[in-house]
């Protein structure tokens, strides 16, 4: 499948990779020292749900527009926060339309990010590239480079500050993203053992979603946290599931995943809406 991020920006899955991604900077800020964010997949930063490839799918009205409707007193606090950002994307936005410009995963980790820390940011697209190096051309903060985001990784990996997150979302345009998602997992974990890791992907065939978790599990990788979510049965038209993968997760936020996707799964799929949190491999 192409899961190219402009097609499906603001949609049921971006809701939760966001919300995994909001809990995992939150725990990073606990701290004073300094941490890095690296995203192997950074897309164009951020979207317009305006634009003719996001209303070609229609998507953000099932993830975005629901949550956008909700009052953020009612939302668990990672959800809270996501709204807050894309509430600042939109100031003069009316809660009761899809608010028009969506911030992807480089936006909302440059919205949690001090001043003392760093994003290293890669998108191999050029013209994604070149709106997220417009996006950010102001910020110090934040470097962008036009490359492959695995190469990326396994260059400027491990940082100088020694903490900090790792997301991988590719976009599933190649028939081996799995395994090479996998084995980039595994090495750039070799490099820096100490970092965390969040890797999304799609749930649509059950056996290369096995064999990738089979994978990682035989990597010798410990502590890897295993987060499901859906709104539909997975075998359902379109992609209805995705899951995410985080190694290193911060002391008890498996249980701010779990309140926070079982919300989700009621907010976004109804009676449908399933999501389910455990340990693939423990310490």
């Amino acid at each position: 499948m192409n899961y190219r991020h402009q097609y499906h920006a603001g949609n049921f899955a971006d809701i939760m990779k966001h919300t995994v991604l909001a809990v995992l900077l939150e725990a990073l800020n606990r701290k004073p020292a300094p941490w890095c964010y690296y995203d192997s997949h950074a897309g164009a930063g951020g979207y317009d749900l305006h634009s003719d490839a996001a209303v070609k799918t229609g998507e953000a009205a099932g993830g975005i527009g629901c949550l956008w409707r909700l009052q953020a007193e009612m939302l668990p606090p990672p959800l809270a926060r996501l709204r807050t950002v894309v509430a600042d994307c939109n100031p003069q936005a009316d809660s009761s339309a899809i608010p028009r410009f969506y911030p992807g995963s480089p936006l909302l980790a440059a919205a949690f990010a001090r001043p003392v820390d760093r994003l290293v940011l890669a998108e191999l697209h050029p013209q994604d590239a070149q709106r997220l190096k417009a996006r950010f051309h102001s910020d110090r903060r934040v470097a962008v480079h036009r490359r492959d985001g695995y190469g990326m990784l396994t260059a400027l990996i491990p940082p100088v500050e020694h903490r900090g997150l790792v997301l991988m979302d590719p976009p599933f345009e190649n028939a081996d993203e799995f395994t090479r998602l996998a084995e980039a997992a595994v090495a750039v974990h070799r490099r820096w053992p100490t970092g965390m890791y969040a890797l999304w992907y799609p749930v649509k065939e059950e056996a290369a979603v096995r064999r990738f978790q089979r994978a990682l599990k035989e990597s010798g990788i410990r502590r890897i946290l295993l987060l499901e979510f859906g709104i539909a049965p997975a075998d359902s038209p379109g992609l209805s599931a995705c899951d995410m993968v985080v190694v290193n997760p911060p002391w008890r936020s498996d249980h701010s995943f779990a309140a926070a996707l079982d919300f989700l799964a009621q907010a976004l799929g109804s009676h449908q809406g399933h999501s389910r949190v455990r340990w693939l491999t423990g310490e």
